[in-house]
Formats: C-alpha cells, structure tokens, sequence
C-alpha cells in the first residue's frame, strides 16, 4: 500500500509518517515549507525523519536515510501542474491531506491565505485523487467547524453552520467539497475533526507550545477570556492512533463519505490546564488575563463514539501525562536547538 501524506514537515504529518513508516507502509511525504511559523521547527522534524535539509530542493525527491520505505518532496498543494505530475507518477493508493494554512486567529489577519490553500489547494488534492483513482483520501477537518454551538458534547450529527473564523469556514468547506466527491464520482472521503491536539514537536503558535516556553523564560502568558474557556485537549499519539486505524478500514461503497470527531471527550478548564503546565514545570505562571480574541469559541468538546465504533479504539491519554511528555521533549529540544529556539521566541 502506497500512501501519500501532506504536510510531512507539520506537527500531525511529522507524527504520522513515522507511524505509518515504523508499521512497513510505503510512505511519500509533500510540504511546502512555508513560515507561518520559523521554518527551523519544520526543518527539525524534517531532520528526525532522516530527510536533510541540504538535501531539500524544489520538486527534488529525498530518500529518507532513517526510513527505506519513505520518500518526500518540497511540493505546495496550490502547485496544481506539480501536483497531477505527482500523482501520476507515483500511484497512491491511500492520500492523507493534512496540508493547510493552519491557526484561527491569523485567519483573521490573512484571510487570503486560507482560501488559497485550504480551499484551492484542496480541490487540487481532490481532483488529482478523481483522476488517478485513489482508493481512500482522509483529510484534516476540525472542531472549529462548530463554531458557536452551545450543545456540548459536540456530535458528527450536530448543525455546522456557524463557524466564527475564516479558518473554521475553510475545513467546513473542505467536508462540502469532499462530500461532493464523493457522491458525484464515488471517491471514498473521511474528514477528521480534531479537537486541540497537543504534544511534542508541536506548533508554536499554541497555547502549549507559548506556555511551556514563557513559563521556563519568566515571561508572562496571555490568559484569554480570563480564562473562562474549555478545551477538548487531544494528546497527538491518540490522533496518531485513530488515523493508522482509519485508513485500515475499507469505506463503505454505499456510504463512501464519513465525518468522525477525534477527541478526549473531557474539556479542561484553561486555568486547570496551566496548573498542569505549572506542575510539570515546577514553576508558577505569571498572567496577563485578556478579553476573548475574535475567532475564538467558549469551549470544545468531542463525542468520540462514532470513530471509537469502527476503530475500536478512543483517546484517553490524561492531560497531565500528555503535558510532561510535551514539557520533557520542549527541555531536551530547547537545549539541543538554540538557533532554533531563539527564532521560535521571536514567534
């Protein structure tokens, strides 16, 4: 089986070629480099996947020297000529779309962004999946896509009309156009709604990331809404998990688009999750309490029944094991990358 994974440089897609490369898959790995964020970080996950920077050239294919059955390549979605070229040649059996423009509040800022890639990048993913028959495409939703919804806990089945970001409306757009796919040409889809992921190698511009980092450098954390906010936190071994085990399963030819929620299906209040922080850290926050930022909803929270009763399996890594694992990994990154950690604090 041949898989395609997009967005191989990002904190998911890093995370999930290993998986799929330690299981003996055949895995081909696309990003774009892009710098939302410092382009070290991504380098660095790079690094960990045995693909060299030096070695990284325009539409060049590097062969990863840690893994024999994983290749990637510096390829942007938006790049539609490079993209059917892509698929033409390789053959996918299996795509895994996480490639995007990713963070709700900077969709506030660049909303062109967005569309570019969330939305022409993505029909460039379908359209290549159409055409070369690719036997499943997943691709990343999220929970911002119920918005403002006050029903809790937030179901597959639940109204999505709502959305407060740019963001949110992209990924709802993208369960729209893949849902049309699916029905016109019978390409089998399967959207996943991840619920505010976390763990090592993560995103600097989240809240983990920007806590841990401010908190072990004196600095003050923004505290948003006063911290009247609840999160669905979602440690990425357990995303990890429910993706390997999606893409095992054959979609159903009458049913060929499904939508799942990937959560923890436990909200922590803000202020609980920094204590946890606090306590892996060994030190107290200082707090700067700010008004809520637009874009930005009260709280998430996942039903998980419905991936949990086709996978077998539910996330449930507790909120503090997953924060000292995260905060472990930040101390021994922090100190092998410097270089790296001075262009992050810049962030």
């Amino acid at each position: 089986m041949k898989i395609l994974v997009t967005g191989a440089a990002g904190f998911i897609g890093f995370h999930l070629v290993h998986a799929l490369c330690s299981n003996g898959e055949s895995v081909f790995g696309i990003d774009n480099i892009n710098d939302y964020y410092p382009v070290s970080l991504k380098y660095a996950r790079l690094a960990e996947s045995g693909i060299a920077e030096e070695e990284i050239v325009q539409s060049h294919i590097v062969k990863s020297s840690k893994y024999l059955n994983y290749h990637f390549c510096r390829i942007d979605i938006c790049d539609k000529p490079k993209i059917d070229e892509l698929f033409s040649r390789e053959k996918f059996d299996i795509v895994i779309n996480l490639a995007a423009q990713a963070g709700v509040r900077y969709s506030i800022d660049n909303p062109h962004a967005y569309i570019e890639s969330n939305i022409v990048g993505f029909l460039n993913i379908l359209e290549a999946c159409r055409i070369n028959e690719v036997k499943h495409l997943v691709y990343a939703s999220s929970s911002s896509v119920y918005g403002g919804n006050t029903k809790v806990p937030f179901s597959e089945t639940d109204r999505t009309d709502n959305q407060v970001s740019i963001y949110a409306a992209t990924k709802k757009s993208n369960e729209l156009m893949a849902n049309v796919y699916s029905k016109l040409y019978g390409l089998p889809t399967t959207g996943l709604r991840f619920f505010t992921v976390y763990g090592p190698w993560g995103r600097p511009d989240m809240s983990p990331f920007l806590f841990i980092d401010a908190i072990f450098h004196n600095r003050p954390i923004k505290v948003f809404n006063n911290g009247n906010m609840l999160r669905d936190f979602t440690y990425i071994d357990d995303i990890i998990e429910s993706i390997v085990r999606i893409i095992k399963i054959s979609p159903y030819k009458e049913i060929p688009s499904a939508l799942y929620n990937i959560g923890n299906q436990a909200p922590i209040c803000l202020m609980e999750y920094i204590e946890c922080i606090e306590h892996a850290i060994g030190k107290k926050a200082q707090k700067e309490f700010l008004p809520m930022q637009l874009g930005d909803v009260y709280q998430t929270y996942a039903d998980s029944s419905a991936i949990a009763s086709v996978t077998g399996f539910t996330p449930s890594t507790l909120l503090q094991d997953g924060i000292n694992r995260t905060v472990k990994w930040f101390y021994t990154y922090n100190n092998a990358n410097d270089k790296t950690m001075r262009e992050l604090n810049k962030v």
